[in-house]
């Protein structure tokens, strides 16, 4: 454990593309992570393209999401609802979800995640 406080500029770490048949023209940052010592949480930076999607899927961890520009539809097993800047998603563990880029421009939210989850 380091008991030194980082700093840095989100847009200084290379993305990590993802454009597969799950995601489309997805971009994730891990901003705060185990490399940097973090003991609890995970905080990730996604950058959703116009028309693209994170997949629909669920996994053993909740996340909090804070949804910082553009807008989305927040798709879950029953609904739809439709998200933007300024807004939080809880997201429980288990829960089939999934998010997409349904406004003009980027879609950029931070996700966060315990970190026994998987950061990758």
């Amino acid at each position: 454990m380091s008991d030194r406080v980082r700093i840095g500029k989100a847009y200084d770490i290379e993305p990590q593309l993802i454009d597969n048949e799950k995601a489309k023209r997805v971009q994730k940052r891990v901003l705060i992570g185990r490399a940097m010592g973090a003991e609890n949480f995970i905080m990730r930076l996604f950058t959703v393209e116009e028309g693209g999607h994170s997949p629909f899927h669920s996994h053993d961890w909740e996340h909090e999401v804070y949804i910082v520009s553009g807008e989305a539809t927040v798709v879950k097993e029953d609904s739809k609802e439709v998200v933007t800047a300024g807004s939080f998603v809880f997201v429980p563990s288990n829960v089939l979800h999934q998010f997409k880029n349904t406004g003009k421009g980027n879609l950029e939210f931070i996700c966060v995640i315990p970190n026994t989850a998987d950061e990758e």
